[in-house]
């Protein structure tokens, strides 16, 4: 099309049909539907005002077409289907009030707050299968936080504790990803490992840390699975999740080191006061022999 472009009137009866490009979006109408409601349309398609035109006759509006089709199809019917993205629907509105077609304004005004009523504060996608964690972790910019529990993984007995350690595991993911879900990805494993209670935090789309809440210990006949509530531990991974918020790389060592209890190297991982005294007792043990 030509970029040569004036001003002229559209006039004509109600049947004649108009060409429109709209941010280049092009669209073929009538007059009858221009006008059929009380909108700005109506006002530009009188006959009482001029509308920009090219040189092949389309006429020329500065707006995104994305969603014209969507205004001539409510004008046409008095209804339209709504997107069912809010983002989608929130540009709709924003055409719709730029049109004055204040009965669409009105109808998607309505959706949107059934919508916000509806609208749950936290969501936890259920996963699976490994595969299903990568494709979760790769398509998120948020650190992830991912807990495993399934309790009939175990091939041994529990532990006395174990049922109430595990339940509070999961009612802290709760706790954590209702207060961090705007800032974080929370996802829950239940079926796809073999894991039976266990951490994993990821930043960039790496896993960072891990904290592993089962462990196998020896009775007198038989072994059992115990399960346990390093709730201290799970507390800090979060937190340190944080630090790949908004950043177009990692933390760097010093950082991770000033928020772990060690020094950041080739395993990531955090280490409480009772594991660093077993690691050098075992150190001490090896050093007699």
């Amino acid at each position: 099309m030509s970029g040569d472009s004036h001003k002229t009137v559209i006039k004509g009866n109600s049947s004649k049909y108009v060409k429109l490009n709209v941010g280049g979006s092009l669209h073929y109408t009538t007059l009858g539907t221009l006008t059929k409601q009380d909108t700005m349309l109506r006002a530009m398609f009188s006959g009482r005002m001029e509308v920009l035109t090219d040189s092949e006759g389309w006429i020329l509006i500065d707006r995104c077409g994305k969603h014209f089709g969507s205004i001539l199809n409510f004008l046409r019917d008095s209804t339209v289907p709504l997107p069912e993205v809010r983002r989608e629907l929130m540009e709709l509105l924003q055409e719709a009030k730029y049109y004055l077609v204040t009965d669409l304004v009105t109808q998607i005004e309505a959706a949107l707050k059934s919508r916000e009523e509806l609208e749950p504060i936290c969501k936890v996608p259920l996963i699976t299968s490994s595969r299903e964690e990568q494709q979760l972790v790769s398509s998120t910019f948020k650190p992830v936080v991912k807990l495993i529990c399934n309790r009939h993984n175990n091939k041994y007995s529990y532990t006395n504790n174990s049922d109430d350690n595990l339940l509070k595991n999961l009612e802290l993911f709760d706790k954590l990803s209702l207060r961090f879900n705007p800032r974080v990805m929370f996802i829950k494993d239940v079926i796809g490992s073999n894991e039976i209670c266990c951490w994993s935090f990821f930043g960039h789309k790496q896993k960072i840390a891990e904290v592993c809440c089962t462990s196998i210990v020896y009775g007198t006949d038989k072994k059992h699975t115990k399960v346990e509530f390093p709730e201290a531990r799970i507390y800090e991974e979060t937190l340190n999740i944080l630090l790949y918020e908004h950043r177009d790389k990692g933390p760097d060592a010093e950082l991770m080191q000033a928020t772990r209890g060690y020094t950041v190297g080739g395993r990531n991982g955090y280490h409480s006061d009772e594991e660093v005294e077993e690691k050098h007792e075992r150190e001490r043990m090896l050093r007699r022999h």
